[in-house]
């Protein structure tokens, strides 16, 4: 195969091992321009689950919060099932990103 293929694939499939900065390299290294856009797509594809983890992260804390500061007499369990909602959807998000980007190193691949 040829680095047209190999690059991008491995932009892509560094999700499981370096996923911010193989996409980097790979994106200052070459000078092809279709792999410079699959390698900035992987690496946007790399950070969203980052951004989801901060967004929720946020909620968390801020769930935590306004349920110590407005309810002191609460039991708890707004508290549980928004971190659980939370998780979840995080979990999925994650899920989702790295099946796409399997998905789109099999289809740069063939």
């Amino acid at each position: 195969m040829e680095n047209q293929k190999i690059l991008p694939a491995f932009s892509y499939l560094s999700i499981f091992f370096a996923p911010f900065i193989v996409p980097l390299v790979v994106y200052f290294v070459s000078n092809d321009r279709d792999i410079k856009r699959h390698a900035v797509r992987a690496l946007i594809s790399h950070l969203i689950p980052l951004a989801f983890g901060i967004i929720f992260f946020i909620v968390f804390i801020f769930s935590t919060m306004s349920l110590n500061m407005f309810d002191p007499s609460a039991n708890g369990n707004t508290f549980i099932i928004i971190w659980f909602v939370s998780f979840a959807i995080y979990l999925l998000v994650s899920l989702a990103i790295v099946i796409w980007n399997i998905v789109q190193a099999v289809r740069v691949i063939r």
